[in-house]
């Protein structure tokens, strides 16, 4: 049984020594109890409680804390895949509820699986999703202040492979703030988060760049046709540097081999790979 999460990128929240300490606290609690229910669960059920976990964290750029899109509104996106069931399920741009991930969970028994804007929130009250808005007031000041676009890079995932074998992937996003309304990134998307029998992938960074390399199912993919994971994700970020494409992601193999990499640094990160690690 192992597991990784990710945070997103640590410029995310500025680049102080107490925001560091606080992330590396956070996720260290979250991978530690995420493997703990990962004991009882299967991969797909960790990979949503890990992730609902990151959601409720304000340190993070998703659920509680997500950035504000340039109409003032703030919209989540969040995926889940299954790498035994081979299906992906995401809402894209849903507005007021507490763990978009928890939403895509619901629809992954559904033949519509991704579902966007207003039909996401109607079948999120469908489900009983009550109303929750997620604006903390650090987020609506960063928005009245109107943060350089830099400061603004993040987004949450959770790799985790069960005791029976299993992957499944899971990511979460508030977006990069001050986007044009209803911008789709990367994160409900393959793109973004993928997976098989063979190896789960979670990304985070700037969606476009992921979404112009393809950069999960590809490396995925690569995986699949005998590359270890650390190679098929060296070789996917070296294809980065074609248009210095700013990514990280994390991911975890079907024989158990763990990996963590990004084009640009930081990513923030904890996996629980035998003993708990943490990023430095």
């Amino acid at each position: 049984m192992k597991i990784i999460i990710h945070g997103g990128f640590f410029s995310e929240s500025g680049t102080n020594q107490e925001t560091k300490i606080a992330k590396q606290k956070a996720l260290a609690a979250i991978v530690s109890q995420s493997h703990q229910y990962l004991s009882t669960h299967t991969a797909l059920e960790t990979v949503v409680y890990a992730v609902s976990l990151l959601e409720d964290d304000p340190l993070f750029n998703a659920g509680l804390g997500s950035q504000i899109q340039s109409d003032g509104e703030l919209r989540l996106s969040a995926a889940l895949m299954d790498g035994k069931s081979q299906k992906f399920s995401g809402v894209i741009n849903i507005q007021n509820v507490k763990n978009p991930i928890q939403v895509s969970e619901k629809l992954l028994s559904y033949d519509d699986r991704v579902l966007s804007g207003a039909g996401a929130l109607d079948f999120a009250r469908d489900q009983g999703f009550d109303f929750f808005d997620p604006v903390i007031p650090q987020r609506r000041q960063e928005y009245e202040e109107k943060l350089q676009q830099s400061s603004r890079l993040g987004t949450v995932g959770c790799v985790a492979l069960d005791a029976d074998g299993n992957l499944a992937a899971a990511t979460s996003t508030g977006g990069k703030g001050f986007e044009i309304p209803c911008r789709v990134s990367d994160s409900a998307t393959v793109a973004g988060n993928f997976a098989n029998e063979h190896a789960g992938i979670s990304c985070t960074g700037v969606g476009e760049d992921i979404v112009s390399a393809a950069l999960a199912a590809k490396i995925v993919t690569r995986v699949t046709d005998g590359f270890t994971l650390k190679n098929a994700c060296d070789k996917s970020f070296e294809e980065l540097k074609a248009f210095d494409g700013f990514a990280g992601v994390i991911g975890i193999s079907a024989s158990g081999e763990l990996y963590h990499t990004d084009s640009h640094p930081y990513m923030v990160w904890a996996a629980f790979d035998g003993s708990l690690q943490v990023f430095n």
